[in-house]
């Protein structure tokens, strides 16, 4: 190809031709122009296509010089894009055409210029600088604000007993959970106490601080009896005395335990702050109080006990003997007995004209499945009643009530006050601290009054979780079973709430509950419910 009367230069990284006019000049096409350009060095530049197709044009019909930008020699380009929530910031690298290439320091700078301070990642910059040509890679990164944790609290003898009930999914408690007596020394551990944390604060790429919550603290309970807070450390919770452990909210008692052969005339009443284990027999009339648990090896004929924890009884309940407990009650039979359980009955046997009342469950022969009996009294559950036979031809009424639980409805009712009240004292706090902050604090209530808010505050959030765990274990009463696992027979008056069913007939193995509509049905074996009448 004749480029006689053509040149190159470059000025300003740009590529210049120039043309001579030139007679008989052949003809030049663009793609013979692009090649000279390459074969010159000018390979690498941004070619500008339309500059050298009309250089070509005109330069065979040229009658006076001229000069044409058909090169450009461009640097490479950096651009940083920032997220909209300011968390992390990308780059996009163009490629140097002929110019210079993108080093790390032009990387740093657009960082800069775009505001990005904070979270830049060194290395995946250099790798997009080696690579000279990239696209959205994120190159800083911003991090969450990491939020404290609750203060926790490590039970370090694991076998202590929790007199919190423990519900399932259906609502229901393991009335087989009982436990041995656990016993702990003087200066044992009890709990670890791990303090709430105050939180990692957060960042954006533009250095912004993201603040983080603090953990809810919580100390050990207070008047924790038998347990002490260990001098050598102030999180570390150990007994004072010897006894049985019990977990409570916030630490762990250590109770004494008070043994005794039997409780008759002789010992007379027995009223302890612990747990109480008698070996023998309790006699006619004779009362038995304990905070703790109450542990019976013989009889309890005609007794009055009343514990706050549970009551363990391995014989027999009778001649008009009245249990009170606020966890379980358990024993082998029970005949013309009052027994009233904040958690479950547990009778291993059979229940003769008793009065049974538990806020959850009345489990009738676990230890004789096929002849444990449930006759006559009245029965009173949240959630279940079982029993393999139900009432008697030849007794009277056997009366059974479910979904009742009028501790609960009156905790409910005695809790809606309660948040009342704590209502209206932080409305009350609200207006004091409104009216300081507006006319002036010259005797310094004010951070009185914000603390005081502060701690109101913190005990209606507790009110409030109480009613809502209330709420949703009375809601459970609507799943209320009668489980039969033999028979029903004799006259058994049952009631679910408001709705009742008055059985004259017998029934075999099965279940009665209300269904959909709010009718009793009984459902046997296969499933197949009918109508209880």
């Amino acid at each position: 190809m004749d480029f006689v009367g053509m040149a190159l230069s470059e000025s300003g990284g740009s590529i210049l031709l120039h043309v001579q006019p030139q007679e008989d000049r052949g003809d030049i096409d663009a793609a013979a122009l692009r090649d000279w350009l390459v074969r010159d060095g000018y390979g690498d530049c941004l070619l500008h296509h339309e500059a050298l197709e009309r250089a070509a044009k005109d330069a065979r019909a040229a009658s006076a010089p001229f000069s044409l930008p058909v090169a450009e020699r461009c640097d490479a380009t950096v651009v940083v894009h920032i997220a909209t929530d300011a968390m992390s910031a990308s780059l996009d690298i163009k490629p140097a055409r002929g110019g210079a290439p993108a080093t790390v320091e032009d990387v740093r700078h657009g960082l800069m210029l775009a505001g990005v301070v904070a979270g830049i990642d060194e290395v995946a910059i250099a790798q997009a600088v080696v690579a000279q040509a990239c696209e959205a890679v994120v190159v800083a990164r911003g991090a969450l604000a990491q939020n404290g944790h609750d203060a926790a609290f490590e039970e370090l003898i694991p076998a202590a007993p929790d007199r919190a009930p423990k519900l399932d999914d259906s609502g229901f408690i393991d009335y087989r959970e009982h436990g041995d007596i656990v016993m702990v020394h003087t200066g044992a551990l009890l709990m670890r106490r791990q303090p709430a944390t105050p939180g990692v604060p957060g960042f954006t790429v533009r250095g912004d601080t993201l603040s983080a919550k603090p953990g809810l603290d919580e100390p050990f309970a207070a008047q924790l009896t038998g347990a002490k807070v260990s001098d050598e450390d102030p999180n570390l919770l150990q007994a004072s005395q010897t006894g049985h452990p019990v977990r409570v909210h916030g630490g762990v008692m250590v109770e004494p335990i008070l043994r005794l052969a039997e409780v008759n005339m002789d010992t007379g009443n027995i009223h302890y702050d612990g747990t109480v284990q008698v070996d023998g027999e309790i006699g006619q009339g004779m009362r038995v109080q304990a905070s703790g648990d109450i542990l019976v090896g013989g009889m309890v004929d005609g007794g009055i006990l009343q514990a706050g924890g549970n009551i363990k009884v391995t014989g027999g309940v009778i001649a008009h003997a009245m249990l009170r407990a606020a966890g379980t009650i358990s024993a082998r039979f029970a005949e013309a007995a009052q027994l009233y359980a904040g958690t479950s009955i547990a009778i291993g046997d059979m229940a003769l004209e008793c009065e049974l009342q538990s806020l959850n469950q009345i489990v009738i022969g676990a230890s004789a499945p096929q002849r444990g009996r449930l006759i006559g009294g009245c029965a009173t559950a949240m959630m279940l009643i079982q029993a393999p036979l139900v009432g008697s031809p030849s007794g009277g009424i056997t009366k059974l009530v479910l979904g009742a639980n009028p501790e609960l409805e009156a905790r409910c009712h005695d809790l809606q006050q309660q948040m009342e009240k704590e209502t209206a004292a932080q409305e009350s706090l609200h207006k004091l601290i409104a009216h300081l902050t507006a006319v002036g604090d010259p005797k310094g209530l004010l951070s009185r009054a914000q603390a005081s808010l502060k701690n109101a505050q913190s005990a209606h959030a507790k009110s409030l979780l109480a009613f809502k765990d209330l709420e949703q274990q009375m809601a459970l009463s609507r799943h209320a079973v009668v489980a039969v696992g033999v028979a029903v027979a004799g006259a058994v008056d049952m009631a679910f709430g408001r709705v009742q069913a008055h059985l004259r007939s017998e029934y075999r193995a099965g279940s009665f509950r209300l269904d959909g509509e709010g009718t009793v049905v009984f459902a046997d074996s296969s499933g197949y419910a009918v109508p209880a009448v």
